[in-house]
């Protein structure tokens, strides 16, 4: 009886093993790894926020309503309940990739505002923030792609034969990803310039 149960485990591993139990493993770790650094890395962004807007606001106090966007936006995204879980969960994936969107508007507004403020632009607090923040950046865009990677390998070892089987026998699912509007868009990081001269106004239309 023990030799026919240790003969059906066995068996029951082999076939795993050749139907890509392994290689779903190894992508799903891939994953879970891609998806921590993306949230690293939007954790160093937002706990560059408060730094930054306490300096913009030393010298444009009376842009209260652009500050206060930044600074909802970032309560926001920090409010939200981010779990390991939730790269299963195309909906709270979207609602996530829409907070941090939000943010990145209510930042880029700030950033044009600062352009009007020499004396802000001068501060070396103020460059030190941009650095960092023009840094951060870029690694959000090095982070997020290497997730959309990360995802679409995985999705094709779970919906491609013979994966599909062990996928269904195991309970291993498509995963969400980052909804692209422009593909583009995602290799190219948002710049941060405070040197150049703002561009003039468009004259308005007759």
């Amino acid at each position: 009886m023990r030799i026919k149960l240790f003969l059906s485990l066995l068996l029951s591993v082999l076939l795993l093993s050749g139907c890509g139990y392994n290689q779903i493993q190894i992508n799903d770790e891939q994953v879970n790894a891609s998806w921590s650094e993306v949230l690293n890395q939007y954790k160093r962004r937002a706990d560059l926020i408060p730094n930054l807007v306490q300096v913009v606001q030393g010298y444009a106090a009376h842009e209260k309503e652009v500050l206060t966007r930044v600074t909802e936006a970032r309560a926001n995204v920090a409010g939200m309940k981010v779990t390991p879980e939730l790269v299963n969960d195309p909906e709270a994936m979207a609602r996530f990739q829409k907070a941090q969107g939000e943010l990145s508007g209510a930042l880029s507004r700030l950033l044009v505002v600062a352009e009007n403020y020499p004396n802000l632009k001068a501060d070396a607090n103020f460059r030190d923030l941009q650095a960092q923040l023009e840094g951060t950046e870029n690694r959000i865009t090095v982070a997020r792609n290497r997730y959309i990677k990360a995802v679409q390998d995985y999705n094709v070892s779970v919906r491609t034969f013979p994966n599909n089987l062990t996928a269904m026998v195991i309970g291993a699912k498509t995963k969400a990803n980052f909804a692209v509007d422009n593909e583009a868009a995602i290799s190219e990081p948002p710049k941060v310039d405070f040197g150049a001269a703002p561009a003039p106004a468009r004259p308005a239309a007759q």
